[in-house]
């Protein structure tokens, strides 16, 4: 609740994370601790990673001085990610508050567009920054955002592997997600809502919005919904 009214009030959902961790590590200090698991070899940095993070490195830099609106495309699809933890819907909070609120870059229709339109087509719900990328700079612009909004995942895979057994084992670590993963929930609610507003409230959206709604508590696949939506939708709307 304090994420939703956070945000909710149009505070930055980076600064919503990072004051969630805090509560996380104050709120859930009681938690029982992990065992520890001992280990008997020393962990290392993946030199891959070093690569990969050079190679990024000289790749904002060049963006910078040929394009500053690749870069700032780029450089904001790789924070979004970065910072996304809990999947992918939980970069949409994050995509709307930059793309819409805070750049106006598109509107929140135009991106709620782009969200259903990346849920009937393969792939996670963070290629809409293909669709973001596409929208405001043609192919490149879809590539360069395609690739940075996976970047960070990639490194936090790479660069984390060798310290997993340590992190998994971690009070404060595990506190630190679990308060992440519920500052999501307020932040998915109040974007949600953001959604809907942009929506023409007449009955056959509101029947259809609610027997999707139904669907999902009734656990049906969501891609099912999304197909069955697109079908009603083509006929009646």
């Amino acid at each position: 609740m304090i994420a939703a009214g956070l945000f909710g009030l149009k505070v930055s959902p980076i600064l919503v994370i990072i004051i969630a961790a805090f509560l996380g590590v104050v709120l859930y200090s009681e938690q029982p601790h992990p065992a520890v698991v001992n280990r008997t070899d020393s962990a290392h940095v993946p030199k891959s990673l070093f690569l990969v993070l050079s190679m990024t490195g000289m790749g904002f830099g060049a963006l910078y001085f040929l394009s500053r609106e690749l870069f700032d495309l780029t450089t904001l699809m790789f924070r979004i990610d970065l910072f996304a933890f809990g999947g992918g819907f939980a970069s949409v909070p994050l995509m709307y508050h930059e793309v819409v609120e805070a750049r106006s870059w598109l509107d929140g229709k135009t991106l709620l567009d782009g969200i259903a339109l990346g849920q009937v087509t393969p792939g996670p719900i963070v290629m809409t920054a293909t669709f973001i990328g596409y929208l405001l700079k043609g192919p490149l612009g879809a590539l360069l955002a395609t690739i940075s909004v996976f970047l960070p995942s990639f490194m936090i895979v790479v660069g984390s592997a060798p310290y997993f057994d340590g992190l998994r084992t971690s009070p404060y670590f595990k506190r630190v997600i679990t308060g992440i993963l519920c500052s999501f929930v307020g932040l998915l609610l109040t974007v949600t809502v953001r959604f809907a507003l942009n929506i023409p409230s007449d009955i056959i959206r509101i029947l259809l919005s609610g027997a999707a709604f139904i669907a999902l508590l009734l656990k049906l696949d969501i891609l099912w919904v999304v197909l069955a939506g697109t079908v009603i939708s083509l006929i009646v709307l």
